[in-house]
């Protein structure tokens, strides 16, 4: 009997997390460029992020009626294929429709369906295969989207640097050859079902329990923690310390996927040894001090230092929801999974809003609305509290 060789389904995972990485890093590296190639008004370059978070939920929402219907295989390798496309359509579509902003929003939905169905598929896929310690096998798959937006950042900056940005198709065409390889490792892995073969949780058995909503709320809360600070790392640099965009990016947004990876890296090696709840609390704590440290601190390079150790405090919690989901509901299945994903973009998607807003209300005082954002480290800790108890309550009865 041949034995499944699940170390190419994990590393076939970790490809995915990267592709993801690549497909939500890579298009704001070019805001400006777009802007200044394709007169594309700022107000419409927004767009491109909304459009990509927006596909992402709505694929989200599509994966959890559909996907066990399908099979998890088509699914996936269909993401690979649509991150590729998309990748391929950002460097050919601009130039080949009459308007150049519609060639790119079409690209990036493209390849935000890909990315929305490697966030909902890759982590039942591992979840379900018969790794020793789940928790950390999860943490560690995570920490790969880290890695690949430090790679996508620092690479495409040096691609920029040697050969100039108005050589970005290239790039653009470089980058779709990891999903495209991808398709072969998804294609050929060994993957398993989930809750028996597909007959886990429906959506309402799930929206039923009052524990399932802590951790829709958990997942919310790590969104808006993780991306309220990572996409306003690069103007806290640059506005605080007064560093170009290039450094602003690489000390701001690139540290802070830095410090986040080492976290997810940390629990995904020793996590066996850990108790993931309290990892989380510890990690909720130090992220409300990150915060206190970016909106209250006097001296810039403490408040940056605040901004990239927010990264190591946010990266075990969305992987550690997902984890403790997995345990309380271990029939929850695929819509559990993306469920959950669509929790956490929406979180991702509320957070840095309101710190905008907050920051344009209080005169462009970024400070101000780093402040802001403290409310929701804030909730997670005291839903962390409450599952907790929730397990005491259980262990004294």
């Amino acid at each position: 009997m041949i034995v499944p060789n699940y170390r190419k389904t994990k590393t076939a995972c970790y490809m995915g997390l990267i592709t993801q990485a690549i497909a939500a890093n890579f298009a704001p590296l070019l805001f400006l460029t777009f802007h200044n190639n394709y007169r594309i008004s700022l107000g419409n370059i927004a767009w491109i992020s909304t459009c990509f978070f927006f596909t992402q939920l709505l694929v989200d929402l599509f994966c959890a009626r559909f996907v066990d219907k399908i099979g998890y295989r088509a699914c996936i390798v269909a993401s690979e294929v649509s991150s590729a496309a998309g990748l391929i359509g950002l460097a050919l579509l601009p130039d080949l429709l009459p308007d150049p902003f519609v060639g790119i929003l079409l690209s990036v939905i493209v390849y935000a369906i890909g990315s929305g169905l490697i966030e909902v598929l890759c982590s039942p896929i591992i979840e379900a295969c018969p790794f020793e310690n789940k928790e950390a096998t999860m943490s560690l798959l995570h920490s790969f989207y880290c890695w690949g937006s430090v790679g996508t950042i620092l690479l495409s900056t040096l691609f920029f640097a040697v050969f100039g940005i108005e050589r970005w198709k290239w790039l653009a065409l470089l980058w779709a050859l990891v999903p495209a390889v991808n398709v072969y490792n998804f294609a050929t892995c060994p993957i398993e079902r989930l809750a028996g073969g597909g007959e886990g949780m429906g959506i309402q058995e799930l929206l039923k329990r009052p524990l399932f909503w802590l951790a829709v709320c958990l997942m919310i809360c790590s969104g808006a923690s993780e991306l309220a600070m990572a996409q306003w790392a690069s103007a806290y640099a640059e506005a605080a310390l007064g560093l170009s965009k290039t450094l602003g990016d690489l000390a701001g947004p690139c540290l802070f996927a830095v410090s986040m990876g080492i976290s997810r890296v940390i629990f995904g090696k020793y996590g066996d040894k850990m108790d993931l709840r309290k990892f989380m609390t510890g990690s909720g704590i130090l992220c409300v001090i990150c915060y206190l440290l970016a909106s209250l601190s006097v001296n810039p390079w403490l408040g940056l230092t605040g901004c990239i150790l927010c990264g190591f405090s946010v990266g075990i919690m969305w992987p550690g929801t997902i984890s403790i989901s997995s345990k309380k509901f271990p029939a929850g299945g695929t819509a559990m999974f993306a469920l959950l994903a669509m929790a956490g973009d929406l979180g991702g998607s509320i957070g840095p809003g309101i710190v905008g807003r907050v920051t344009q209300h209080a005169g462009d005082n970024i400070r101000i609305g780093m402040g802001v954002g403290l409310v929701f480290p804030m909730i997670l800790l005291i839903a962390l509290f409450i599952i907790g108890r929730e397990k005491h309550l259980k262990r004294e009865s």
